[in-house]
C-alpha cells in the first residue's frame, strides 16, 4: 500500500493542487479556477484559437542547491468556437500527444475541460525515494497573448503542493 500527505497550496492566482500517491502512479488533481475570465470567454466566442498550456513539475527540496526535478509534463488544451456551428471544439494533448478531444456546444463544459484536471496519472513512484518530501507545481500561459489578455499575471499564474511519499 502506498500512501502520500498532501498539503493543498492556493496559489493567489486561484490554481489549487492535490496530489496523490495510489498503485504506483502520482495522480495529480489540479485547477484554475480564476483561468476562465469574461475577456477569454469573449475572445473564444470571437471563434479565436486559444489555449491553454500547463507545465507540471515533480520536484524536491535539495538543501544548498537549487530544487531537483524528478519529472515533468506539460498539458495542453486548445479550445476553437466555431460561429457557424455555435460548436466547440476542445482538444487536450499531454506531452504532444492527443489524450481527448471534444465538441460541445456548452460554455459551462468548455470552462471545465479546459481549466480543470482530475487525477491525472502523470507521474511514477519507481522515481521517487521512500520518507522524502516532494511537491508538485504547476505552473499555466495562456495564447494568444496580448497586453492584458487572458491573464493579467506575468508569467502566468503558478502554484504547488507538497507531499511526502511513504510506500
Amino acid at each position: 500500500m502506498v500512501s502520500a500527505v498532501p498539503v493543498v497550496f492556493y496559489a493567489a492566482e486561484g490554481i489549487r493542487i492535490v496530489p496523490i500517491v495510489r498503485d504506483g502512479s502520482v495522480l495529480v488533481t489540479f485547477e484554475l479556477s480564476d483561468g476562465f475570465t469574461d475577456d477569454v470567454r469573449a475572445v473564444i466566442q470571437s471563434g479565436l484559437r486559444t489555449t491553454f498550456t500547463y507545465n507540471v513539475e515533480l520536484r524536491y527540496d535539495a538543501p544548498v542547491w537549487i530544487d531537483r526535478t524528478v519529472a515533468s509534463a506539460v498539458i495542453t488544451n486548445t479550445v476553437q468556437y466555431d460561429n457557424l456551428t455555435r460548436r466547440h471544439t476542445v482538444m487536450r494533448t499531454l506531452d504532444g500527444r492527443v489524450e481527448d478531444s471534444r465538441v460541445t456546444e456548452d460554455v459551462n463544459v468548455v470552462r471545465e475541460l479546459m481549466t480543470s484536471f482530475d487525477r491525472l496519472p502523470l507521474f511514477r513512484t519507481s522515481r521517487l525515494e521512500p520518507n522524502r518530501q516532494y511537491y508538485i507545481r504547476v505552473s499555466a500561459q495562456a495564447s494568444p497573448r496580448s497586453g492584458a489578455f487572458l491573464w493579467p499575471w506575468n508569467g502566468g499564474p503558478s502554484g504547488l503542493a507538497k507531499f511526502t511519499f511513504v510506500p
